[in-house]
């Protein structure tokens, strides 16, 4: 070979080399991955595959520590996760590396020039520690994750946020072990170690998340209602901006995040070093950060007016923000006016325990004043998840430490003790209506109007009456249109297969309750009155009439007249006939003499009623209610999902035979649907399953959880919900669950039981607890739950039902999955019939 091939073939070896280092240091720049042979120096990036996130070293502003952080590519000056938040490096050395920290393992580490660390990953004490890391991956929503060598995950970013939550990262906590995930402020702009704000979600019910300073309360987002934070609405219509809350019921946790709807860029919510939450969003537009700040007003800050104090956002001068509440008077009248509202109110006469123990003449005398758009008051709630505003002012009226109550259709009630952080929007849709307890001396009264006032109306008055007279006629001209218009109703359900339900005339059912006579309700619930009733051939029947007020229209009334009168099932309550008149609409039935089995099983009857069922009856109305449901899922003509199924919804016949009744909520599946979405809640909390009540989502699952609790009921012969244990409030499930994991199930029996079949009771107590897991894959089907009531099957392990864990049965419904937008909502609290 001559000198100059040589020469010839050394110059495209060096060509290539230099091209091969080219292309090597350009990958080295794009990697996403840090591995032992690939460590991550002082000047070096991880980009993720997207391009959406960075990891490198950085200098906060007017600094020279170095700290490991990750920032938007698009926005490099946010830094949203520093790793070494707490160990600088004081110089341009440093490394991040997959390194040997503990004896033969390996873990993610940050070395200084002298081999020092800083920083890692892995702590000493963890279990997975004891594995060894195959490298660390920034995905491209910008979590930071470590893989061993079987590419299971050992530790994620996520799980150490620092300032800063991106979409897809929690705050919240582990209810299980008390482990929190929280964001903390940097203590300085320039100066990422912790600072003294903190943003935590507490785990009361409903939940909250709160900034502290300290140890003291900064700021508060509200109660979440199971789809926003009551004080923070006006964030979600902010760059069509959403929050999601998220929950595990594996873990027995309960995290918020953040999470953009249609909406694509940097986005992250914060808190800064003064104690701000900021909500960070890029606006395409002028292609710059857009930040938004809470708390947004002085009222914003938590207990601004102190106790029982009102402040006023935006409609007030900002010196005068604060009021007391009506019926109260500053604590300290001249530092008060003074500006001072710290101290807050009181109340010039505290209520009385025995204004509510002697007549209910007496209870009569306190009243409600209304305040609209209200921040809920923070401390002293309890909350009752079922029944409706009337029972809720009941509730608060029974209790003389409430001093007002707030009912919201996503949460249930909610009465308070210490108005405490109490603040009054300006316009909605912040807020919600907050009913204030009063004496009734105290309450606002009517304005009486002057003589010459109705003097005034004498000339109005006869041209009103001409009018009136031509209202008549008209009135009398459209009368028989109206009449036409409930016929065309009769046609739209006779037209669809309904020919044998008997139509009654407004006439026929008027006579047979005489007249809708008092004497004949029955009872009532949210759709509205029942009577009983008796027809010229004299049976016996029990009528249904629709409230305007009930939420439920026509759509409901046809759903249940078509349902029923397609269904034929011993354990199925007869439909007879229907009417529409104008606005009346009513339902007849078959009249059930024993009416619901809430009276017996939940002590809402007489003494004599609640000692009637005994164990056999009360096994063989389960078994009944059981073959009901499995009918209506898959032995009937049609598919159906009731709904609404509860205690007041199982009717009892003269031989105590249990019946399924009110069909206004079901709906039909097709035959090859599993479950569906809903826009619009409908049902009874404490009987919904979890991902109906936060999600929409119903299937035969809804009706298996809502069967689990009726179960429960029946063996125990208390409420699902608002149960007390040594005067701590949880939920039915939460109590059986506890002593039957104990092996005490036998206790949580119905005690006015005396002869019972102890294994029977103990397999119905297994069974409801496997029909009420939280997560509707562990739900037997009803078909698999008669088996396992009738036969001496073999029973799983059911799994503690978290989503009603003890100690968290405070508030209602919590919202721990993300909810899907839910615009109304039905609350049925049906009477026997």
């Amino acid at each position: 070979m001559t000198n100059r091939q040589f020469g010839n073939k050394a110059h495209f070896a060096l060509f290539y080399v230099f091209i091969y280092s080219i292309f090597a240091f350009v990958f080295s720049l794009a990697t996403n991955i840090i591995s032992p042979d690939q460590p991550l120096h002082d000047g070096q990036t991880l980009v993720s595959i997207g391009n959406e996130f960075e990891l490198g070293f950085f200098s906060p502003n007017g600094s020279n520590s170095r700290y490991v952080g990750l920032w938007y590519t698009q926005f490099p000056e946010k830094v949203v996760w520093v790793a070494n938040r707490e160990n600088p490096l004081m110089d341009s050395s440093g490394t991040m590396m997959i390194g040997g920290l503990f004896e033969n393992r390996s873990n993610l580490v940050i070395i200084d020039g002298n081999n020092n660390t800083v920083w890692f990953a892995l702590n000493e004490t963890n279990d997975s520690s004891q594995r060894s890391v195959k490298n660390a991956e920034l995905n491209n929503i910008g979590n930071l994750i470590l893989f061993d060598r079987n590419g299971s995950q050992l530790w994620q970013g996520f799980d150490h946020p620092t300032d800063v939550s991106l979409p897809g990262m929690k705050v919240g906590m582990n209810r299980q072990t008390g482990d929190e995930l929280f964001i903390s402020s940097w203590k300085h702009e320039n100066n990422p170690s912790r600072g003294s704000f903190r943003a935590l979600a507490d785990a009361q019910r409903p939940p909250q998340i709160y900034i502290w300073n300290g140890s003291t309360k900064h700021y508060r987002t509200g109660q979440w209602n199971g789809r926003d934070f009551i004080g923070t609405r006006f964030l979600n219509n902010l760059w069509r901006i959403g929050y999601t809350m998220d929950y595990v019921p594996e873990r027995g946790s309960l995290y918020f995040g953040i999470a953009a709807l249609n909406y694509s860029g940097p986005l992250y919510l914060s808190i800064n070093p003064f104690g701000y939450t900021v909500l960070s969003a890029w606006n395409p537009e002028s292609n710059k950060i857009v930040e938004f700040l809470l708390p947004e007003s002085p009222c914003a800050y938590y207990g601004t007016c102190g106790s029982s104090g009102l402040c006023y956002d935006k409609d007030k001068k900002s010196s005068e923000i604060c009021e007391c509440f009506t019926g109260y008077i500053p604590k300290n009248v001249s530092e008060w006016n003074k500006g001072n509202w710290k101290e807050g109110c009181e109340r010039k006469e505290r209520f009385r325990c025995e204004r509510n123990a002697t007549t209910s003449q007496d209870v009569e005398e306190d009243g409600f004043l209304e305040y609209q758009r209200i921040k809920l008051p923070d401390l002293g709630s309890f909350v009752l998840s079922s029944g409706d505003k009337v029972s809720c002012e009941a509730e608060c009226l029974r209790n003389c430490s409430c001093a007002g109550y707030a009912f919201v259709d996503t949460m249930g009630c909610m009465i308070f003790g210490d108005l405490i952080d109490v603040q009054r929007y300006a316009t909605a849709p912040d807020g919600e209506t907050f009913y204030l307890r009063l004496f009734h001396s105290e309450l606002p009264k009517k304005h009486h109007r002057s003589k010459g006032f109705f003097i005034g109306l004498i000339v109005p008055l006869v041209v009103l009456g001409l009018c009136l007279l031509a209202f008549i006629i008209f009135q009398w001209r459209n009368k028989r249109r109206r009449s036409l218009a409930g016929d065309t109703h009769i046609s739209d359900i006779r037209g669809e297969g309904n020919s044998e339900v008997r139509v009654f005339s407004y006439k026929e059912i008027e006579a047979a309750t005489e007249k809708f006579s008092i004497t004949n309700k029955l009872g009532e619930g949210g759709f509205g009155p029942v009577f009983k009733g008796k027809l010229q051939n004299g049976q016996l029947v029990a009528v249904k009439r629709l409230s305007r007020s009930s939420g439920q229209g026509l759509e409901e009334f046809k759903n249940e007249v078509l349902l029923i009168s397609k269904l034929q099932h011993k354990n199925l309550v007869n439909l007879i006939g229907f009417c529409i008149q104008e606005e009346e609409k009513l339902l007849v039935y078959e009249y059930m003499p024993n009416k619901s089995l809430d009276k017996f099983i939940l002590g809402s009857g007489s003494n004599d009623e609640n000692t009637l069922l005994d164990w056999n009856m009360r096994y063989h109305i389960i078994e009944g209610i059981a073959r009901g449901i499995l009918y209506l899922h898959r032995d009937s003509r049609l598919r159906i999902i009731h709904r609404d199924l509860k205690t007041s919804n199982i009717l009892l016949d003269d031989g105590m035979r249990p019946k399924i009744s009110d069909f206004g909520m079901a709906r039909i599946f097709g035959g090859d649907q599993s479950a569906a979405n809903t826009n619009r809640l409908v049902g009874t909390y404490g009987y919904m399953s979890p991902e109906y009540g936060l999600q929409g989502i119903f299937s035969e699952k809804s009706d298996v959880f809502s069967f689990g609790v009726v179960v429960l009921e029946i063996v125990t012969g208390r409420k699902g919900m608002g149960f007390h244990y040594h005067q701590v409030p949880i939920t039915l499930q939460s109590h059986v669950w506890k002593l039957w994991q104990e092996g005490k199930g036998l206790q949580v029996l119905d005690p006015k039981l005396i002869d019972y079949n102890a294994s029977q009771v103990i397999r119905c107590i297994h069974v409801g607890l496997l029909c009420v897991q939280d997560d509707a894959n562990d739900r037997p089907i009803m078909a698999t739950v008669l088996s396992m009531l009738t036969s001496d099957m073999t029973l799983p392990t059911p799994k503690q039902p978290v989503f009603s864990r003890e100690g968290n049965a405070e508030g209602s419904n919590s919202s721990q999955h993300p909810a899907s937008s839910r615009n109304s909502i039905s609350i049925s609290a049906v009477e026997g019939r």
